[in-house]
Parts: structure tokens; sequence; C-alpha cells
């Protein structure tokens, strides 16, 4: 056998190697990008954001408790806005426009 051919033959060798090396990591990633596991990874990568998201949340409420506090009760304070004008007899708590026809009076022609 030449040495060319000899060349030949192992060269060939490697490329058939190489080409065998890289059909089998096609295939491992289809098998990583397979639906299910694709699935998996979308749901694990949220749940880890969201609880970080959870945690730095928590952190920060402990730091402001009193922001917190405050933020809350105007929260239910505006919610409660109309019962409270009423107990204080400024009226139901809604406003009309400077003008306009009464509420029983609307829509009649």
């Amino acid at each position: 056998m030449s040495d060319l051919q000899r060349q030949l033959h192992e060269d060939r060798a490697l490329r058939n190697a190489a080409l065998a090396l890289v059909k089998a990591d096609i295939e491992n990633v289809k098998q990583d990008l397979s639906g299910k596991k694709l699935a998996t990874r979308a749901i694990d990568r949220l749940t880890d954001g969201a609880s970080e998201i959870f945690e730095e949340a928590s952190e920060i409420a402990a730091d402001n408790k009193g922001i917190l506090a405050g933020l809350i009760g105007a929260i239910v304070i505006w919610f409660a806005r109309h019962p409270i004008f009423e107990a204080l007899g400024l009226g139901s708590g809604t406003q009309e426009a400077p003008g306009a026809e009464p509420e029983h009076h609307r829509g009649r022609s």
C-alpha cells in the first residue's frame, strides 16, 4: 500500500468517526429539546423566576413594614370611601358635573 493510499484510508476513518460523533450529538440535542423536556424546562424556569421574585419581595416588605402598612391602609380607605363619606354626612361620595341634570331625571324626555 502506498503512502497516499494509507493517508486516504486514515482520513476516511477520521471523517467517518467525526460524522458518527456529529450524528450522535444531533440525536442528543433532539432528545433534549423534545416536547416534554422543553415544557419541563420552561416550567422550571418560571418556577425559579417566581420564587426569586417572591423572595425579593419578602425581603423588601420586611425592610419596609411601615410603608407597606400605610399602603395597605390607603387601599382599604380608598375602597371604603363611599361608606365613610356617608357616615360622615358628606353625601354618597359621587360627584356630578356642575350644571348636570340630577340622576333621577336622566333618560327622561
